[in-house]
C-alpha cells in the first residue's frame, strides 16, 4: 500500500521525530511511504482567520501536490481535517472541488488510517509507563476521530492508561486563539494542566502537535515532571525511554 505523508508544518519545522516515528511505524506496517516535496502549509491558520481568499492558494498548491497520491496520511487531526474542508471551500468551482473531493477521501489521520484502512488494532508497542490521552478538538469533534487512538493505546504493551479528567475541553491553543487571546487561553491550558496532574501520569499522549505544543511548554514553564509525547512516538516504542518533552529523546 503506497503512503504519502503530509507532515504538516509543525512536525516538518519542530518535532521531526514525529514524523521519523510516523514513518517507521507505517513502514513496519507494511506501506510504502512517499513525501511530496512540494507539500506547503494546508492554509488552516489563515483560513480561520477569515483569509479563505488568500489562503486559496495555498490549499490548490496541495491539492496538485498529492492529486496522485494513493492515500495521505497526516499525524495531526486538525491537519487532515483541514483537507476534508476543501471541498466545502471550494464548493461551486467547477475545477477545484472535485478535485477537493478526491483529496479530502483518500486523506486519514494516522490512527484512523492504522485501524479503519490497515485494519491494525495492535502494532507491537511496548512502553513501560502510567499514561493519559489528551483528546484534541478537531481531531475529534470535526474529523470524528475518537475510537482509534483508545484502541491502539490499549494495546500497548506495558502502558498503564488512565482517562483524563474533562477531556472534552479545548487546551487553550486553537492556533491564532492562543495569540489573540492569551490571558484565555493561558487559563484554558492552567485548567488542562491541573486535570493531567490529577491523572498522577508520567505521560500526557496526544496526536496533534499544536496542542501538545501548548500542553507541554505550560508544563515545561511551571517546572511539573510530565513528559509530553505525541502518539506516534508511543506506536513505535520499544520500551524505549523518553526523557523529556516533545521533540526531545
Amino acid at each position: 500500500m503506497k503512503v504519502s505523508l503530509f507532515a504538516t508544518c509543525l512536525v516538518d519545522m519542530f518535532q521531526s521525530n514525529v514524523g521519523k516515528a510516523t514513518v517507521e511505524l507505517l513502514e513496519r506496517l507494511g506501506c510504502e511511504i512517499d513525501l511530496p516535496e512540494s507539500q506547503v502549509c494546508c492554509g488552516q491558520p489563515a483560513y480561520n482567520s477569515g483569509y479563505t481568499k488568500e489562503s486559496k492558494e495555498a490549499m490548490k498548491r496541495m491539492i496538485d501536490t498529492f492529486q496522485d497520491a494513493e492515500y495521505v496520511v497526516s499525524p495531526s487531526g486538525s491537519c487532515a481535517f483541514m483537507f476534508h474542508e476543501y471541498p466545502h471551500v471550494f464548493k461551486g468551482d467547477p475545477v477545484w472541488e472535485p478535485k477537493a473531493k478526491k483529496l479530502a477521501e483518500k486523506t486519514y489521520e494516522l490512527t484512523q488510517f492504522i485501524v479503519d484502512v490497515l485494519k491494525v488494532e495492535d502494532v507491537g508497542a511496548k512502553f513501560e509507563g502510567k499514561a493519559t490521552y489528551h483528546t484534541s478538538c478537531h481531531m475529534t469533534r470535526l474529523l470524528g476521530v475518537k475510537r482509534a487512538p483508545m484502541i491502539l493505546l490499549n494495546n500497548v504493551q506495558g502502558l498503564e492508561f488512565t482517562e483524563l479528567p474533562g477531556k472534552e475541553q479545548c487546551c487553550g491553543f486553537g492556533g491564532t486563539f492562543s495569540v489573540k487571546m492569551t490571558q484565555i487561553s493561558e487559563q484554558m491550558v492552567d485548567e488542562k494542566v491541573c486535570h493531567v496532574e490529577e491523572t498522577e501520569a508520567d505521560y500526557l499522549i496526544g496526536a496533534d502537535a499544536g496542542c501538545l505544543m501548548n500542553i507541554g511548554g505550560r508544563i515545561d514553564r511551571q517546572g511539573k515532571p510530565i513528559k509530553v509525547l505525541h502518539i506516534a512516538e508511543v506506536l513505535n516504542s520499544r520500551n524505549r525511554i523518553f526523557s523529556g518533552q516533545i521533540g526531545e529523546d
